[in-house]
């Protein structure tokens, strides 16, 4: 089979070509035939390394991917060889107390393909048989694709860490990233009374009111949280969703209501942030950290995506190929959504 592979970290080019011998399924797992696989900037990270981390290089990288189920290993129930499936991103090596719990994202063994193991930019790829979550016909590849890792990121920060309720205000920083264009739809379907979004240009603008946004803010105004502050009528908001880091923060708690919540999944412009601490305690602030989301979770956004109610946006759909100019556009913000590939 063809394949992207990570043999070392640096630029676009460390992206290369290879051929491998189709894989196994052993029991338990099941092998699928890739019809898609979904873009995400934790793709590029692994491609250019981070600092103090260690990757298990080589490694085929790609968190999200759709297909069909083509062998089944030994002992897999409930499944069958032609089913059409999308990928589960996070994946645990034991069947530990968390797992048990439901809670498996905060299992010490707990890994995202494309991360700490081969993930789906390739023609097949085996995984365990719980990371195969059914999809019905008419979610398409491409869309089952740019689903999970996104969705199931912003459903965890917005229902599970921020518990949004009917009513209260959001701010969502980066609108035009898979996880926002999520974080955007699942506040409106918890029923938020008003949606901020932050972005960068005019077009990605519209299309985030075409989402749900109620108020765009350009994020590269100095004065964007006194824009919130002025948008909610000097109120504030009650929940702020980012993943940007060291640029928002500050302002960003500016911008909370007494009682607030302030939960982030990345820190994309750094990681290093000043913290006000009279602020957080005098306003009763609290200040959360959110990575991925339980597998009871993926098959609860999957029935919200077959529904109609969630949708992933999708930019473009390229060849597999075309990984190195995927990862480039990526990068430079050119993207409103996700990027999916196509074996």
């Amino acid at each position: 089979m063809r394949c992207v592979v990570i043999r070392e970290h640096g630029s676009y080019e460390k992206l290369l070509f290879e051929e491998r011998d189709i894989p196994t399924p052993g029991p338990g797992e099941v092998r699928i035939e890739v019809k898609a696989a979904g873009l995400n900037h934790l793709d590029a990270w692994v491609r250019r390394g981070v600092p103090g981390h260690h990757f298990p290089l080589p490694m085929v990288p790609g968190c999200d991917g759709s297909g069909v189920i083509d062998a089944l290993g030994a002992g897999v129930r409930g499944l069958r060889e032609g089913q059409r499936v999308l990928v589960a991103p996070g994946v645990t090596d034991t069947d530990d107390a968390s797992t048990a719990a439901g809670q498996d994202h905060l299992s010490p063994s707990y890994g995202i393909f494309g991360e700490t193991r081969d993930g789906t930019c390739a023609e097949y790829v085996v995984i365990p048989a719980r990371n195969a979550v059914p999809i019905k016909d008419h979610v398409s590849f491409e869309d089952a694709a740019a689903f999970p890792l996104a969705t199931l990121t912003a459903w965890n920060m917005v229902v599970q860490r921020a518990k949004l309720q009917a009513g209260e205000t959001v701010l969502v920083h980066a609108a035009g990233s898979g996880v926002s264009t999520a974080a955007i739809q699942i506040a409106k379907l918890a029923g938020a009374s008003k949606i901020i979004a932050t972005t960068s240009t005019a077009a990605k603008a519209d299309r985030a009111r075409a989402l749900g946004a109620d108020e765009v803010i350009d994020y590269a105004d100095p004065a964007w949280s006194k824009q919130v502050k002025s948008a909610t009528g000097g109120r504030g908001v009650d929940v702020v969703v980012d993943h940007v880091g060291e640029a928002t923060f500050g302002g960003s708690l500016k911008t909370l209501v007494r009682g607030g919540r302030y939960v982030f999944c990345g820190a994309t412009t750094g990681a290093q942030a000043t913290l006000h601490l009279n602020l957080v305690f005098f306003k009763n602030l609290a200040i959360l950290g959110s990575t991925m989301g339980s597998l009871g979770d993926v098959h609860r956004i999957v029935r919200l995506l077959e529904a109609g109610k969630l949708k992933p946006i999708v930019d473009s759909v390229l060849p597999l190929a075309d990984v190195g100019e995927a990862h480039r556009r990526l990068e430079a913000r050119e993207v409103f959504g996700k990027l999916v590939l196509t074996p």
